[in-house]
């Protein structure tokens, strides 16, 4: 939860910085979110790709399979979309969660074997500045540091399951909750505890490596979107609330 929240908090400014930046420019609505669309292009085609893939893996039938943006009715834009049949919550959950998965795999790997910020971890967890700001100057000079760059935060910005993807997240939740209580009414408490415990801790610490990831790329764009966004907005004139 530490990394997820800001990564809920930022993402959303970042996706409306863009938006606005890509608008002050062309001046047109159409143009500026297609810019959009095609900047995320690379995690909208992974995320809409997992959702297919974890669907025919689990026999689940799918239908359209789209990556082209379109405006919805409540004013929100669709990225892509892949139609599913309903069907049991334990399948629904596994593809609603496959492109944090499969996006959360690829930019945790991005990140600590491309963009080499495994190395910025020591010298921030002793509080040791000068050491932090060496090695964040000289990540840049890394191979293809900047096409990793993009990647990562073309991933990260589209993998974090919609509100349709979450559908069967709650009742499943609830009903494993339900589990839980009933094994520790039991008396199974200790035993769970135990045998699940260590996988738990494993499986956390992985997903606070990929929302650390995806928050440190992120953030590390916003502030000079939200520059360039006020210099073009001085240039022209223009300002968008």
């Amino acid at each position: 939860m530490a990394t997820l929240l800001p990564l809920l908090f930022i993402q959303p400014r970042l996706h409306r910085e863009l938006q606005v930046l890509f608008l002050l420019l062309t001046r047109r609505t159409d143009i500026a979110l297609l810019l959009f669309a095609l900047l995320f292009f690379p995690g909208v085609l992974l995320h809409e790709a997992s959702h297919y893939l974890m669907a025919k893996l689990l026999g689940v039938r799918t239908g359209r399979f789209s990556v082209l943006p379109r405006d919805l009715e409540n004013g929100q834009l669709q990225l892509g979309y892949v139609e599913t049949e309903r069907t049991d919550l334990v399948r629904e959950f596994l593809i609603g969660l496959a492109p944090l998965l499969a996006g959360g795999a690829l930019v945790a790997w991005v990140g600590l074997n491309r963009l080499g910020l495994a190395a910025l971890w020591p010298s921030l967890a002793i509080g040791d500045l000068p050491a932090f700001f060496a090695a964040l100057a000289a990540l840049p000079i890394l191979p293809d540091f900047w096409l990793w760059f993009y990647l990562a935060v073309a991933v990260s910005a589209t993998m974090l399951p919609s509100a349709s993807d979450r559908r069967a997240w709650l009742p499943l939740a609830l009903g494993l909750a339900a589990l839980f209580a009933l094994a520790f009414y039991a008396g199974l408490g200790t035993w769970l505890l135990a045998a699940l415990g260590p996988r738990l801790n494993e499986a956390l610490r992985a997903v606070a490596v990929v929302f650390g990831v995806a928050f440190a790329v992120q953030v590390a764009l916003l502030l000079p979107l939200a520059l360039a966004r006020r210099a073009v907005s001085a240039l022209t004139g223009l300002d968008v609330r």
